[in-house]
């Protein structure tokens, strides 16, 4: 339970610091993915620094897609209004 509750905290941050870093550097929509992908593996990574596997680096792939998921969502969830 600690996990999931662990992977939503870390979709969470790493889509508030993608937003930070979008606004902040006016980055272009094409490249706020990678950047999502890449700090959610840093969030991760981070997160778990004691014991870092295999899993650890899927689980940040993950964290990074998800976020992005969610922030698309948004989007479009904004579009049907």
């Amino acid at each position: 339970m600690t996990e999931l509750v662990s992977f939503g905290l870390l979709v969470l941050l790493t889509i508030g610091v993608t937003e930070v870093i979008k606004r902040a550097l006016k980055v272009p929509k094409t490249i706020v993915p990678a950047i999502a992908l890449v700090i959610g593996l840093a969030l991760t990574i981070v997160g778990s620094i004691a014991d870092i596997t295999s899993l650890t680096f899927l689980a940040g792939i993950a964290v990074g897609l998800s976020a992005v998921g969610l922030f698309d969502q948004k989007d479009i969830i904004g579009l049907l209004k």
